[in-house]
């Protein structure tokens, strides 16, 4: 990757890294052409090919990228500063509707990113993905306070099954096209309430 790209204008940057989640978004990695992602993001294919040398060393810069700022805006919440589970969701929550906002086809790219067989890239996107945390340590490092749930309930099994509908709730919103920000955060507002009162231990 040529440095350079670092020195374009955070909006000229911003623009390159949505036009890229977009078209990627949109199309398997084969059938997303280079042409089409500087048009979106309003440069000549020959500039683009300045910055980034192929396109899949776009590709993966995208989804490092795509990464980073999911970190960036977990810290900028403070999602890992305290125990309580729902509050860190909602915390969570609040980062990833931030991060729609900003990158609209961030969320779409990831998904699809995850599940694209090319073998051009999907070596190195496994790879990847096997070197962050899985689920289940991150379900050990939230350090849950047991005493805050009802007895006996299995805590692993209520983070699976909390993980599992939020990834099918998100994958449901990719596939017809219609994520909103604001939408998802309504809705996962009440989803959350909804769990508190599964999940949480009664008082009294």
């Amino acid at each position: 990757m040529n440095e350079k790209f670092f020195s374009l204008p955070d909006e000229k940057q911003h623009a390159i890294l949505n036009a890229g989640y977009r078209v990627f978004s949109q199309n398997s990695y084969k059938k997303s052409p280079m042409s089409e992602i500087a048009g979106a993001a309003g440069i000549s294919k020959s500039l683009l090919f300045h910055y980034f040398y192929n396109k899949k060393e776009l590709y993966l810069f995208l989804w490092e990228t795509c990464a980073k700022i999911t970190r960036d805006y977990l810290k900028r919440y403070r999602c890992d500063e305290t125990s309580d589970l729902f509050e860190i969701m909602h915390r969570c929550l609040q980062a990833k509707v931030h991060i729609m906002k900003q990158y609209p086809d961030l969320a779409a790219f990831a998904m699809k990113a995850y599940y694209e067989k090319d073998p051009a890239v999907c070596q190195e996107i496994q790879d990847s993905i096997a070197k962050q945390a899985a689920y289940k340590e991150n379900a050990h490092r939230l350090k849950m306070n047991a005493e805050q749930f009802i007895p006996g309930l299995d805590l692993q099994m209520m983070y699976q099954d909390m993980y599992w509908a939020s990834e099918g709730y998100l994958w449901e919103k990719l596939q017809s096209g219609t994520v909103d920000a604001d939408e998802m955060e309504r809705d996962f507002v009440k989803i959350i309430d909804f769990w508190k009162k599964i999940y949480l231990r009664k008082e009294g």
